[in-house]
């Protein structure tokens, strides 16, 4: 499960926005609002793209976050 605040956090401090950040991705903005909302889950193409993108250093707490809690 993703957690979207700290999701949301990483993509403010890289200087983008969530719009820019599903392009990036490939997605429609709504496709990526479903994926931030746990709608629909990240692929893991998707989660290593992110790590990348933003300069995740720990993805547990953002994209594993009620299985790691």
């Amino acid at each position: 499960m993703t957690d979207k605040l700290k999701l949301e956090i990483a993509i403010k401090k890289a200087g983008l926005t969530k719009r820019e950040v599903s392009k990036r991705l490939g997605l429609s903005e709504m496709g990526f609002y479903q994926k931030i909302n746990n709608i629909t889950e990240f692929k893991a193409s998707e989660i290593d793209a992110l790590v990348n993108m933003l300069a995740i250093k720990d993805i547990k707490k953002i994209f594993f976050a009620k299985i790691v809690d």
